[in-house]
């Protein structure tokens, strides 16, 4: 198993995946676009996880820093194994590629949100050492709309 950044010539596998875990993509190109605006921040990394020519997983993560006091924190935004790949340990090397490059950022924690009905990933969160926050914390979420020349950037 091979753990590597994420380039735009994964983009197809990448939209598989994304199906996977409930977020269909719309196409390769913009996925591309996607892989590279993360792949040119460096506050910002994906990762793949490649078997023989195939990727198997993906990992998205970011870095922010604290407002309210020193340091920094990372971000899990995306975590997903291929169907027939899971239970092989490939989550666990994302995971590791992800927590890796956060302490290389100088983050001193980090954090992912998981749907309510993914109890095996909650398992696999809490099997590694991360904390359930759900009776500590609440999420609000709200969309904004999206002027017509936006570029996806969000800087």
């Amino acid at each position: 198993m091979n753990i590597r950044p994420a380039t735009r010539a994964d983009a197809i596998a990448i939209n598989e995946l994304l199906g996977q875990l409930g977020y269909p993509q719309d196409g390769a190109g913009a996925t591309a676009d996607r892989i590279q605006v993360w792949a040119d921040d460096p506050a910002l990394a994906a990762y793949v996880a490649e078997s023989a020519g195939d990727v198997l997983g993906l990992v998205a993560v970011h870095v922010a820093p604290f407002f309210q006091r020193d340091g920094s924190w990372a971000r899990v935004v995306a975590l997903v194994v291929s169907t027939q790949a899971r239970r092989q340990g490939i989550a666990t090397q994302l995971m590791a590629a992800a927590e890796s490059f956060a302490i290389t950022q100088g983050c001193v924690r980090i954090d992912l949100n998981s749907a309510n009905h993914r109890r095996d990933a909650h398992a696999f969160y809490q099997h590694h050492g991360y904390a359930d926050q759900t009776d500590t914390s609440t999420r609000f979420l709200r969309s904004l709309p999206q002027p017509s020349s936006y570029s996806g950037r969000g800087r």
